[in-house]
């Protein structure tokens, strides 16, 4: 991906967004179909969640048969494409240091504190080292069949419980979430807010030191979200934004001029008031008939 010679340098923060076309979040079914309490950490469900959940409440037959926690149509269609930014070369060949790409800091603050938990119950603890780290140390006190390595090499065991009878998004997405974050995965809440059009883009990161005019981004994309059968079309976009949104200025400059005007009618309706007041009860405003 090139940034263009004439667009001039690209100040940070620089988005990384992916870009979907013909997907409907938006249909009823579709952004009504989770459960608000479980992806609050509750492991109990009404009947109400569970039918809105159907038919990815549960999987499996029998004595296979697990619920699916998260539940519903949207946690279980999470855009799961992984996608790393490799390289940055300026457009003399010089690489660009030190300007990776950030996934934190992506969700809204609000929905991270507020709506979503780990499940009641969750613990996880760091090793000492990997050789030490045994998840069947204890009574059942671990869930994990291995400990986890995160990407420094640190070894941990967790615990989830109902493990045996409930598949969970570590699970279902092992290649981009970790069995420590699970639902607090902010590449997950951005996915749980849903987009009111069929082509949309959602955050998926941000690089925080400027990029010059004519500079060679690369990156590397594990493509696992499948488009075709939706008959759509996925794409990568990196863009700057602005104090009322993306690079599109038209719904700012629609938001002052309309802003405007409804401040220049306060205003002209203030000095109405003020100068000619209507004085309450005044019998002039009444229409009647006389006989």
């Amino acid at each position: 991906m090139k940034v263009p010679d004439d667009s001039g340098d690209m100040q940070p923060p620089i988005l990384v967004h992916y870009e979907i076309h013909n997907f409907y979040q938006n249909y009823r079914t579709y952004f009504n179909s989770y459960d608000q309490n479980q992806l609050f950490g509750s492991l109990t469900q009404d009947i109400v969640a569970a039918d809105a959940c159907k038919p990815l409440n549960f999987i499996g037959e029998g004595n296979d048969r697990v619920q699916i926690n998260p539940c519903g149509l949207i946690a279980n269609t999470l855009f799961n494409d992984v996608i790393t930014l490799e390289s940055i070369f300026d457009k003399d060949g010089n690489v660009i240091e030190n300007a990776p790409m950030v996934e934190s800091g992506i969700a809204w603050e609000s929905d991270i504190e507020w709506k979503y938990r780990q499940p009641d119950g969750f613990k996880y603890e760091q090793c000492p080292s990997c050789d030490e780290c045994d998840c069947t140390e204890g009574d059942g006190e671990w869930s994990c069949n291995e400990p986890y390595v995160d990407q420094d090499g640190q070894c941990f065991r967790y615990y989830y419980p109902k493990d045996d009878t409930t598949q969970y998004l570590y699970e279902t997405y092992p290649m981009m979430i970790s069995p420590l974050e699970g639902v607090l995965n902010e590449h997950f809440i951005v996915w749980m807010r849903t987009a009111a059009l069929p082509n949309f883009r959602k955050l998926y990161g941000y690089i925080e030191q400027p990029i010059p005019a004519g500079a060679t981004l690369t990156f590397t994309v594990q493509a696992n979200w499948v488009v075709e059968r939706l008959e759509g079309a996925k794409a990568l976009v990196v863009s700057n934004n602005y104090i009322f949104g993306g690079k599109n200025h038209w719904l700012g400059t629609l938001f002052i001029v309309v802003g405007g005007i409804a401040s220049c009618l306060g205003a002209l309706f203030l000095a109405k008031d003020y100068l000619a007041p209507r004085k309450l009860g005044d019998r002039m405003y009444l229409k009647h008939k006389v006989e």
